[in-house]
């Protein structure tokens, strides 16, 4: 019997990208109805499916923790006590189904009774009683053919898949992880505060499916509210399937101002002239930003207010680690307090924020080119890591230029992206010159790209994106296809 499959079970079992079934569903190659696959059809289109060709292939699992951190790409399986749950609402399931098929069984069976009173004096009687007793006889010795059935049975055991309205999104809550926490990681812009079941900001209605609170939240909703069926998304995980209602951020109005006091974790460097400031929020304060964009750094040092603002460089799913690439730069006060060892750990930073559009918007599927100078490298790795976490692109590439001795300072992350993702290239270039530089990395990217309807983000000192610009003007690539930020 054929099962019904969201995108992001599909593309999970068969182990490609979310982008690339929306493709081929587009082109007509990939049936699909409201939405869903189902597993005859999956296995039409993917005969060669196994479980160890999946999405769980232990590869991208490892470089998802080696990129994000292990801290928040977790691939363990969930805690025993959910595991048990969720193979109760299965076996219900199942005997749900069970009832039913011995109901259609009776049913045939009485029929055939019927007609075999009829047989002797009608020949249609006859043979239809012989063709119900044919097909009752093929269903019961019939074995399932699709493994994809059986991986579907594993899958729902391991991780529980959320649709939320009205935005039609989708994505899968594993591990130990809360709603939030995988809509997070999945890329998806949910509003919430705090993360931690004090401010309410993150509740949701659960239209259908059973949930379970494994954090205790401060945070109460009214009887009302409980009644209509209303929860903290950061305090609840996913017993099985879940339909939810709740708004998405879809662009950087949407995302409210924020203030807060965050520490120094460590100082590192990324290169000689490149400091890596990783930045931790308190437990119960959460930045809430886009991918792609920054925010303003403050340090009060020696009575006096150092600030400047600089682009994140890390997922918006692991909110409470920020991560920025601080350039050597002699007009940047915080970045030269930082490479004259006046900045330590645990020193308190203020942050303030987000700002920026340079983001993607929460539907875009088709292929992306990166480039990047220098250090405009820092928020493109935020938006790289924000599409990997997303799985809705198909293809995508970032061409870097370097213009000193340090500008690929993670040349090897990108390489170990390459390594993991098929639908991932990555191109280096080294060049003093930002401006001829960029124009030769943007014919070389555009040699490339195939599609018409790429999209080209550019990011890095003002000289070097308006060479990007005019060259890609000059190759026919419209302004609208175009998104810059200057640094």
């Amino acid at each position: 019997m054929a099962r019904a499959l969201t995108l992001s079970k599909a593309a999970h079992l068969v182990g490609i990208p979310r982008g690339t079934l929306q493709r081929m569903i587009r082109e007509g190659s990939l049936a699909s109805f409201d939405g869903l696959i189902d597993t005859d059809e999956l296995r039409r289109v993917f005969p060669t499916a196994r479980l160890e060709d999946s999405g769980m292939l232990e590869r991208v699992a490892r470089i998802r923790d080696e990129s994000f951190g292990r801290r928040m790409r977790e691939r363990a399986l969930p805690p025993a006590e959910i595991l048990a749950q969720r193979l109760f609402v299965q076996s219900e399931e199942l005997a749900e189904l069970r009832r039913h098929l011995q109901a259609y069984h009776q049913l045939v069976a009485t029929a055939i009774s019927k007609l075999d009173q009829d047989a002797s004096t009608d020949d249609t009687a006859s043979r239809l009683r012989q063709m119900l007793e044919s097909g009752l006889a093929d269903v019961l010795a019939s074995e399932p053919a699709n493994p994809l059935d059986a991986m579907t049975d594993m899958l729902n055991v391991v991780c529980a898949n959320v649709v939320v309205r009205p935005s039609g999104h989708d994505f899968l809550v594993e591990g130990n992880d809360s709603i939030l926490q995988a809509a997070l990681k999945a890329g998806l812009g949910f509003n919430y505060g705090c993360g931690g079941g004090n401010c309410g900001l993150c509740k949701a209605r659960v239209v259908s499916g059973e949930v379970r609170e494994v954090m205790h939240a401060d945070y109460r909703l009214s009887p009302l509210e409980q009644q209509q069926g209303w929860v903290l998304l950061c305090s609840h995980t996913a017993l099985s399937d879940l339909v939810i209602e709740t708004l998405e951020a879809s662009g950087p109005a949407d995302i409210p101002e924020q203030q807060l006091v965050a520490k120094v974790r460590s100082l590192q460097p990324l290169g000689d002239d490149t400091l890596l400031l990783h930045l931790q929020t308190p437990r119960s304060t959460r930045l809430r930003f886009l991918a792609g964009q920054g925010v303003t750094l403050g340090v009060a040092h020696e009575g006096t207010d150092l600030q400047s603002t600089h682009p994140v460089a890390s997922c918006p799913c692991d909110d409470r680690n920020l991560l920025f690439h601080l350039p050597r730069d002699p007009l940047d006060p915080l970045a030269r307090l930082a490479f004259d060892g006046g900045l330590k750990p645990q020193d308190n930073v203020n942050v303030r924020g987000p700002v920026g559009e340079f983001v993607l918007g929460t539907n875009v599927e088709q292929p992306i080119v990166f480039l990047a100078c220098d250090t405009g490298f820092a928020p493109i790795k935020s938006l790289i890591e924000h599409v990997i976490a997303a799985e809705s692109i198909e293809s995508f590439e970032l061409h870097w230029l370097a213009t000193r001795s340090d500008g690929h300072y993670q040349a090897n992350l990108c390489a170990s992206w390459v390594d993991a993702f098929d639908n991932f290239g990555f191109h280096a270039l080294s060049d003093p010159d930002p401006a001829a530089g960029g124009a030769l990395l943007t014919r070389q990217a555009c040699e490339r790209a195939h599609r018409s309807d790429t999209a080209f983000l550019l990011c890095g000192p003002g000289e070097f994106v308006e060479a990007c610009r005019a060259e890609l003007g000059r190759n026919g690539i419209e302004e609208n296809r175009i998104l810059r930020n200057v640094l």
